[in-house]
């Protein structure tokens, strides 16, 4: 990638709220490419934050450190008072903050009701020798955790396929069932990673509903990777905006469309 001069970001006017994740001046490099450049972000209570870019503008690679995946060369994330800059993804995880990918990761030759299940591993406490000498404790758990997948297969519509092997299953209905498992660890951030890849216009408004349900019925922040700009425009509360892994926009989705730095990072030429 060549690299791009930094512009200074589109002022930011959008509602106030309790900022639950803030990350500082955050760089990723890798050898010789800086994929990350001195980024800040901040996710308010509440919020769906879309993060914008060309490919390659590093959005990935912000949500890995986030998510722990990758550790900043430089840098601090802070959720809900805590420093998780250095924490691992299993740590980051108990905290509240959930994620898709990408590329579907979902178990083949499991159904949609165990893929959802496992999304819950991190709320279970039984082990096997606490199972094995208290049965019991083991049962009620494990009816607990049914009973909230159950809960978000009804939130997500998922009734009639939660028995069917989740490799059977169109790719709008896959990506619906990983929102579900990363729903079900009960997140206070939610993470996707371009949940709409891959879908027709009408499976496209469907994750856009339920994205809006998770927020609106569960009190879920979200954060937004998405290329489909009319999807951001529709339910996104802020943008921010990478080009080469600099931040060059940020603001509410209407001023980010007409913001200059914004068109040329997408078409390569001046604004109209």
């Amino acid at each position: 990638m060549a690299a791009q001069t930094a512009t200074a970001p589109a002022a930011v006017d959008a509602p106030a709220g309790t900022v639950i994740l803030e990350g500082t001046s955050l760089v990723r490099r890798f050898g010789g490419l800086t994929a990350v450049d001195h980024v800040d972000l901040e996710v308010r209570e509440g919020e769906i934050l879309a993060v914008i870019g060309p490919n390659g503008s590093g959005k990935t690679t912000l949500t890995n450190l986030i998510t722990g995946f990758y550790r900043p060369d430089r840098g601090r994330i802070v959720y809900r008072g805590q420093d998780i800059t250095h924490l691992r993804p299993h740590a980051i995880a108990r905290l509240g903050i959930a994620r898709t990918f990408q590329n579907l990761a979902l178990f083949s030759g499991m159904s949609v009701l165990d893929n959802i299940l496992l999304g819950r591993h991190t709320h279970m406490r039984s082990g096997v020798w606490s199972t094995a000498l208290y049965w019991w404790w083991g049962v009620h758990e494990e009816t607990r955790h049914r009973r909230y997948a159950e809960e978000i297969i009804d939130l997500l519509q998922l009734e009639a396929v939660r028995h069917e092997h989740v490799e059977y299953l169109p790719i709008g209905l896959r990506r619906r069932v990983e929102l579900a498992r990363a729903l079900a660890a009960r997140p206070r951030l939610l993470i996707l990673d371009e949940p709409m890849a891959g879908m027709n216009q009408e499976e496209k408004e469907y994750m856009a509903r339920f994205i809006l349900d998770a927020r609106d019925e569960l009190g879920t922040s979200v954060i937004l990777i998405e290329h489909h700009m009319d999807v951001v425009m529709d339910i996104s509360d802020r943008v921010v905006v990478l080009n080469y892994g600099v931040k060059i926009a940020e603001g509410l989705p209407q001023a980010i469309m007409g913001n200059e730095a914004v068109i040329r990072a997408y078409l390569g030429g001046a604004a109209p």
